[in-house]
């Protein structure tokens, strides 16, 4: 019987230089000893220590691919890809997802934010000493962004907001939200967005919502209720918000995408591991045909929605347009790591069907992906909305 073995991971030479994988070996060095000895604890516990930032910031985690002006170090996509990859490796979905908070919220600022917004908004997160999250979901729908609720009625210097949004990431102890609120007439031409600091009367945020996965990112509700904000918390043009919001999508895809690659690359490791390890009927799982199969089967997946979510990566970088790409690269991915879970967990027997089991971890923490940042359905829509138009 042939050896098995399969490359996990080694870096492609077409997207990732030197100068990446250096880096990568930093990242994961931070995760190594930052992370990993603690993370069974921060999942319990619904959350991770807010040090964490500011040790991530100094590690030049979060300001990878900012301008310099705005605290950040300036670098090409493909860096973001190996923070994203790397903080994968934590195991932990969760946390990947509250530390990267900043990278939905942060963008539209960036790029349409004055600079007195920059500096009072951007910098500080940056640098770990506060906590940024995104609003834009609201309860009474998903991902229906042009049908948001959430008003903002301009009254003199400020803007009266009232609503709610719900399955905010970092909301719970967010220090400022970027959100998302109607200052206009019905759909997408009415929509603005404005920065709400924690703390600002009438915003408040609920307890941390209890979730199927993703354990270690605080989640919540946030209520506005009369809530006055400066007028000069408003990012860019009044009404021109559904635009930023959409041009901040096609990176919030692909970073899903990678998190549903890195978490089949994660699933199949483990698998890998556990059928040179474990005996059935006198001899190693790895000797049975239907086993190597379902790993073949697996890995296969796994390369060809690696590569095509690289290759859009890529264009991306190159400033080509790929909303249609994007996000058929990450309805595979989500596809790939639905199957590549499944089967990580059927290998592993009842083993993997207990808490405090990487794969069963996995299989949790999977199953958002393919809802949050626009929902399979939704993809498909923009798809084949590029298909026939």
């Amino acid at each position: 019987m042939p050896t098995l073995e399969f490359r996990t991971q080694a870096p492609v030479a077409e997207y990732f230089t030197k100068a990446h994988e250096m880096f990568r070996k930093e990242v994961r060095a931070f995760v190594k000893k930052e992370v990993l000895p603690f993370v069974e604890d921060w999942e319990e516990a619904g959350e991770f220590p807010r040090e964490i930032y500011k040790k991530a910031a100094e590690a030049e985690i979060l300001g990878i691919c900012y301008p310099e002006e705005v605290g950040g170090t300036p670098a090409d996509l493909f860096f973001g890809l190996v923070v994203t990859e790397e903080l994968m490796r934590s195991t932990s979905a969760g946390f990947a997802a509250g530390l990267g908070s900043c990278n939905i919220a942060l963008p539209p600022i960036v790029m349409h934010g004055t600079d007195e917004q920059k500096e009072k908004f951007v910098k500080p997160v940056l640098a770990g000493d506060k906590i940024a999250a995104l609003g834009i979901t609201e309860p009474s729908g998903g991902s229906d962004v042009a049908a948001l609720q959430t008003t903002a009625v301009r009254d003199g210097d400020h803007y009266v907001i009232n609503g709610s949004k719900t399955f905010i990431t970092s909301g719970v102890r967010a220090d400022q939200v970027t959100l998302a609120v109607r200052t206009g007439g019905e759909g997408h031409a009415g929509i603005s967005m404005i920065v709400v600091e924690a703390g600002t009367p009438g915003f408040s945020a609920s307890k941390p919502l209890k979730k199927m996965g993703w354990w270690a990112s605080d989640t919540a509700e946030l209520y506005f209720t009369d809530c006055r904000v400066p007028a000069s918390n408003l990012i860019g043009e009044e009404n021109k918000g559904f635009y930023y919001i959409m041009e901040n999508f096609q990176t919030e895809r692909l970073a899903l995408a990678v998190m549903a690659n890195m978490t089949s690359q994660l699933a199949l490791e483990e698998a890998l591991s556990y059928v040179k390890e474990r005996q059935a009927f006198g001899r190693p799982l790895k000797g049975f045909q239907v086993i190597r199969h379902k790993l073949v089967d697996m890995a296969t997946r796994l390369e060809a929605s690696r590569e095509f979510t690289y290759r859009v990566a890529s264009r991306i970088s190159a400033g080509e347009n790929q909303v249609k790409e994007v996000s058929m690269a990450k309805n595979f991915a989500c596809e790939v790591s639905d199957m590549v879970t499944f089967e990580a967990v059927q290998i592993f027997g009842g083993h993997g069907y207990m808490r405090g089991n990487v794969v069963e971890r996995l299989y949790r923490d999977n199953r958002v992906l393919s809802i949050g940042g626009g929902t399979t359905e939704i993809m498909k829509e923009i798809i084949s909305g590029m298909m026939i138009p």
